[in-house]
């Protein structure tokens, strides 16, 4: 029987109520009495040097309060980056300045090059058009090779030239790889490109900032995935205000894909005019504003091979990439190329040598950061593409040559500087054969040529390192900030719980699954318990959520918050009982004494907590509340095995997906149906990717998908029927390292989908005689019609 409560249960999610009624607080649904409005007047041409702005008719216009540019802002700090990559000659990367509003120069069509402060929003976008800029346009950079190149046109003037760092890793194995290539019975090799993407949250950032006179305190409300982290970085790098002096909220946040962790200008902007202007000052992103303000994924450009011996056994991988950093460094940017990339390349296989060689590089264009995922959608996507295309020069089974490479020993140390530490590989791919019924695939393939169309089998096997942390570890790689989470449980005298969490939630359910682990270890209704999260004022300082390390670290830290608690109402319980505190067992919400009928109520010891008439004040002071920090000894190792079958029309390119198959290993499960909805919303990303999404910049770092009328989101029509839309979690290999046994799962469907995708139409272009080996993301009819004429 499926269980109705606790770790296991597929309990509704409660935070949906106010959702799906309207009722939700965001961000832009905060309004402070008096406050004024920003606009802001973005950059139309990608680089340019500012020759001068002239503010003064648009001052005089109605109801404008103040103009701000990038003279206003000297001596202000600029935005911070939150990690440093090292080089592969031991040089810290090139890390030039990054302007809340540009100040001599523009690097990116959509920079910050003035802002306008008035008491409506329609009043400061007239006044902004009544500004005048005197710009000397000069040649974009946006093509990465091409901006490596000698005499290439330089983003910043200050740099030598574009390059941001040549990171190499593992170095020490770079000859005996380079050998093993010259001695491989056969290689293959692949270009390939992961496309830009633009995340697209369903709610577009908000800033409002405020100011209080009355003890100088500066308040920020925003769409942040870590308030505490915004805080840090604004107070300390660029507002240069005490953290006891500043508050950052976030509270409903709906959705994120990684582009709300990282610190903004327009954040900073509304704290810092707000202080000047002793005056609440809001701004709220339009759509059109998001495609060229928000930070944008992916963009790798690589080459990888792969060595096998006789047997067809993988013997090394080797991959030259080039990322791009936009026109400046965004908070987490160096990490997600190198770190949670590189370290990703051996994936399910026991392959001895792996050298992932990048090249991160300075463009005009939006800076790029993590986007769900983040590295590893980029790993799996090269190093799936690679086995499948050698699978097919080699003329094996793609399936039969992936499970004879898999790792099947655990702990496994990979040779890019990891450890899993369990894991079945073998098993999720017993699971997606059998869900996705291969034996009838031939008779599925026939019944779509008897109509006109090809069928594709695609097939791909991937692992993540998610739970991101631990601090020492990241600390070495370069991290400026610790990765650990924390929790505060506050027991009230009646028995109900307060949970303050550093964790923030943005869709993830986290209202409803962090009370199910906490209600199971207590043996009460998960309804006794509140979560907090989102205000730096009341919760404890903590790193946010992204990495899906959720319930792997935030859910850790409630877990031994929790287990002090318990061993504290122990005592209480032990002395109310005249019992020895080692006798005492707290079973569905009893203090028993083992062995015996005496018990005590829940709510009894935790009254007795704060009403400690009958208490040993000798040993314990009152009160029942406790505070813990998680750091993990590792990441965690979810992986997966996913199928799809596309059909696709030869006449005109269109491709649809008939069928998908995700097998996953999340370890322990606390909340099936949450799981499986974050899952399914993975899967649609990825999908989206692999058919549709792309950001397009022209020669002149123009941003030609800057609407949805250019970019093409997927939608239902797009993605499969539940009914042939298959989500698994039944293979658990329990991480062994934190006190919940699980791994994460809210990037495993973005990770895994893509070259899912991209195999299956490889292979039906092939059933169909066409001689295509790849096609490059997004996979639209234009492109694969155009594939098909060779």
């Amino acid at each position: 029987m499926p269980k109705d409560h606790g770790i296991g249960a597929s309990t509704k999610r409660r935070e949906d109520l106010r959702f799906l009624t309207g009722v939700g607080n965001y961000t832009d649904d905060i309004n402070i009495h008096g406050q004024a409005y920003v606009y802001f007047l973005r950059s139309d041409v990608a680089h340019a040097t500012i020759n001068g702005i002239d503010t003064s008719a648009a001052e005089t216009m109605p109801g404008v309060v103040r103009i701000f540019t990038g003279k206003d802002f000297e001596g202000v700090g600029g935005l911070p980056c939150g990690w440093q990559v090292t080089d592969k000659h031991g040089q810290p990367m090139k890390e030039p300045a990054h302007p809340v509003i540009a100040q001599g120069k523009i690097r990116h069509v959509g920079e910050i090059v003035a802002a306008v402060v008035a008491d409506s929003l329609d009043m400061a976008r007239d006044a902004a058009e009544a500004i005048v800029l005197d710009l000397a346009e000069l040649p974009a950079v946006v093509d990465m090779k091409a901006a490596v190149q000698p005499g290439a046109t330089k983003v910043h003037d200050d740099l030598d030239d574009n390059l941001c760092y040549d990171w190499g890793f593992v170095e020490e194995n770079k000859a005996a790889t380079d050998k093993a290539f010259e001695e491989a019975a056969h290689v293959t090799t692949l270009e390939l490109i992961n496309n830009r993407l633009v995340a697209n949250p369903m709610e577009p950032r908000v800033a409002v900032g405020d100011y209080s006179k009355a003890n100088d305190e500066s308040t920020l409300y925003t769409t942040s995935q870590n308030p505490h982290v915004i805080r840090l970085l604004m107070g300390a790098f660029v507002l240069g205000i005490p953290e006891h002096k500043l508050r950052v909220v976030a509270p409903d946040v709906g959705g994120g894909f990684g582009t709300k962790i990282f610190h903004y200008a327009e954040e900073a902007f509304c704290t810092f005019a707000a202080r000047q202007l002793r005056r609440a000052v809001k701004w709220t992103s339009s759509r059109s504003e998001a495609f060229m303000s928000d930070a944008h994924g992916r963009d790798h450009v690589t080459k990888i091979e792969l060595a096998l011996d006789a047997d067809n056994n993988f013997t090394a991988v080797r991959t030259e990439t080039y990322a791009n950093m936009g026109a400046y460094l965004s908070t987490f940017a160096p990490s997600v190329p190198t770190w949670l990339h590189g370290t990703l390349m051996a994936g399910n296989y026991k392959t001895p040598l792996v050298y992932v060689n990048v090249k991160a590089v300075f463009t005009n264009t939006v800076p790029v950061d993590a986007y769900r995922g983040a590295g590893r959608p980029e790993a799996t996507f090269q190093l799936e593409r690679v086995i499948d295309k050698a699978a097919r020069e080699l003329g094996v089974d793609p399936i039969k040559l992936r499970r004879q490479n898999f790792i099947t020993t655990f702990p496994y140390a990979t040779p890019v500087a990891v450890e899993y530490d369990t894991g079945d590989y073998h098993a999720t791919m017993d699971k997606m054969e059998e869900l996705m019924d291969l034996p009838g695939f031939e008779a599925r393939r026939k019944a779509s040529e008897a109509k006109g169309k090809l069928r594709g089998l695609g097939i791909n096997c991937f692992i993540e390192a998610c739970g991101i942390a631990p601090s020492n570890l990241v600390g070495q790689l370069g991290a400026r900030a610790g990765l650990y989470e924390s929790a505060t449980v506050r027991v009230n005298a009646t028995g109900s719980i307060s949970v303050m969490t550093g964790s923030h939630s943005h869709g993830q359910g986290h209202e409803t699954a962090f009370p199910q682990v906490i209600a199971e270890m207590l043996g009460i209704p998960e309804d006794m318990i509140d979560i907090v999260h989102g205000d730096t004022a009341n919760t404890p300082m903590g790193m946010g959520t992204y990495g899906s390390r959720s319930i792997a670290v935030g859910g850790s830290a409630m877990v031994r918050a929790t287990e002090k608690i318990i061993n504290k109402a122990k005592k209480i319980a032990s002395h109310l009982l005249e019992a020895s505190e080692g006798d005492i067992e707290l079973k569905d919400g009893q203090f028993t004494v083992a062995g015996t009928d005496k018990s005590i109520a829940w709510g009894d010891v935790t009254l007795a907590a704060y009403v400690p008439h009958n208490y040993p004040l000798e040993d314990l002071e009152p009160g029942l509340e406790e505070t813990a920090f998680y750091d993990p000894s590792n990441f965690t190792y979810p992986a997966g095995a996913y199928a799809c079958e596309v059909e696709l029309d030869p006449e005109t390119g269109h491709v649809s997906i008939e069928k998908f198959v995700s097998a996953d290993d999340f370890g322990n499960v606390i909340n099936p149906m949450i799981v499986e909805g974050q899952v399914h919303g993975g899967i649609a990303q990825g999908i989206g990717q692999a058919l549709l999404e792309n950001c397009s910049y022209d020669e002149n770092g123009q941003l030609l998908s800057a609407s949805y009328m250019d970019y093409a989101m997927p939608r239902a029509d797009i993605i499969p029927n539940l009914d042939s839309y298959i989500v698994d979690h039944s293979c658990q290999t329990p991480c062994t390292h934190n006190p919940l046994g699980v791994k994460g799962c809210g990037e495993a469907g973005a990770i895994g989908s893509p070259p899912t995708v991209i195999n299956a139409i490889v292979d039906a272009l092939q059933s169909g005689g066409h001689k295509v080996d790849h096609i490059d993301m997004p996979a639209t009819p234009g492109r694969v019609w155009a594939a098909m004429q060779g």
